[in-house]
């Protein structure tokens, strides 16, 4: 069958480069696609992933049989509901059910009225009365503006001078837009972090391999956050034990209390998860795959994904059985010099086929074709990625592909994997 892959980072090449693997995908389609996806998808870059009536009207010319949506933004917008309204068949969530990403006051009052487990919060909409809040909580604290914010509104204030610094920043700077004119102050969970992202039709929720993301822009967890500087699968530090305890007390209860809300969930639900020395509790829901750990988790997914995908479409993934690779898997993200805050745009980039002769994939993020030359065009540029037998041997490999790739300004994190490879080392 034919597919549409909706959006155009790292995250939608890596479901074109795992879609193409099935027998059962036709032509793929990507709106608007990258160059890195050339090889797989025919790229249509002159349809806007906010036009709803011209992206259905392209899947029925083109006899689209499954549409998978990648980013955030067009799910709050109701592509699914468009598409299924046309008779397509579309992965994700509708519009009401992507609202647990879409409003971190809706996602946290979810919890609290149904009973999972996550950080103590209250929601501000006054700048002012957040401030007193802060002062009276101290800190740490965490501030997070309410809507979506590209996966930079959330700041964690280690003084309580930076969260009041936040507060200007995110509701009287307006550095978020619109995002920010409401936010939801969290107490500072202590842990290690992992993100376990999950396919669900609805009613069967199933979690896919864990992740764990770094989202700090330097080594050693220094420098402000970033959309994702790398990730690795699986991550130790989630054992089974706790998975299945995330399953019973977070993910199975929060595909019910959807369904009980009347926003029924479908598609991949992202838990980022905080591991304490209470067990596992929520950050915060995703209502789509997470970028970079789409890089790290489908390598390593040995089942059909057009299968999977239209069987939560359909309703019937409880009939699957889910298989994964035994191995691990590492991505490098290369950023752009400056990165998360301003950077250049238009570098050449040299080395990709030096980096896939290296035995990596390279997951293009943020690169556009000039004068027939790759060539830089966001912050995050490439995830090199490496599956291995084990972490430390993907970890190597990433990196010797990483060393093959040269662009003007080119950053990197020298230290993925390091929390999964001091619990080896122990």
């Amino acid at each position: 069958m034919n597919i549409l892959v909706i959006g155009g980072g790292g995250r939608e090449h890596t479901l074109v480069w795992k879609l193409h693997q099935s027998p059962k995908a036709g032509q793929i389609y990507a709106i608007p696609g990258n160059p890195g996806m050339a090889g797989a998808a025919v790229c249509v870059a002159d349809i806007s992933i906010e036009d709803n009536e011209a992206m259905v009207r392209f899947a029925r010319e083109k006899q689209v049989g499954l549409v998978v949506v990648g980013p955030e933004v067009p799910l709050t917008h109701g592509v699914v509901d468009a598409m299924n309204a046309a008779g397509i068949k579309a992965f994700g969530p509708t519009k009401l059910a992507a609202e647990i990403e879409g409003s971190k006051a809706f996602c946290k009052n979810l919890m609290k009225k149904y009973g999972i487990p996550t950080a103590k919060y209250e929601i501000f909409t006054e700048a002012e009365a957040a401030k007193r809040y802060i002062r009276q909580e101290g800190a740490p604290i965490v501030i997070k503006a309410d809507g979506l914010a590209a996966g930079k509104g959330v700041i964690v204030a280690a003084t309580e001078a930076e969260a009041l610094a936040a507060i200007d920043e995110i509701m009287c700077d307006k550095a978020f837009g619109s995002a920010g004119s409401r936010v939801v102050i969290e107490e500072c969970l202590v842990g290690e972090e992992a993100s376990l992202l999950t396919f669900t039709d609805g009613q069967t929720i199933v979690p896919m391999i864990s992740s764990q993301d770094h989202k700090r822009a330097y080594d050693g967890d220094q420098g402000p956050n970033t959309g994702g500087m790398g990730t690795y699968a699986p991550a130790p530090v989630a054992t089974p034990e706790i998975v299945a305890r995330a399953q019973r007390e977070i993910l199975d209860p929060v595909i019910a209390a959807m369904r009980a809300e009347g926003r029924t969930y479908k598609g991949c639900l992202y838990a980022g998860l905080m591991i304490t020395k209470d067990g596992p509790k929520v950050i915060e829901f995703n209502a789509r795959f997470g970028d970079p750990e789409t890089q790290v988790v489908l390598p390593l997914l040995e089942s059909d994904l057009v299968d999977i995908m239209l069987a939560c479409a359909d309703g019937t993934l409880q009939d699957l059985d889910i298989r994964w690779s035994s191995g691990a898997a590492v991505c490098v993200v290369m950023a752009a010099g400056g990165y998360p805050k301003s950077y250049h745009k238009g570098d050449a980039i040299t080395g990709l086929e030096a980096a896939a002769q290296a035995g990596t994939v390279v997951f293009h993020a943020g690169t556009s074709q000039k004068d027939g030359q790759i060539v830089t065009n966001g912050g995050r540029v490439l995830g090199v990625t490496a599956k291995a037998g084990s972490i430390r041997e993907a970890v190597e490999l990433a990196y010797q592909g990483v060393e093959k790739i040269h662009f003007a300004g080119a950053e990197y994190r020298k230290d993925i994997a390091h929390r999964a490879l001091e619990r080896l080392n122990k």
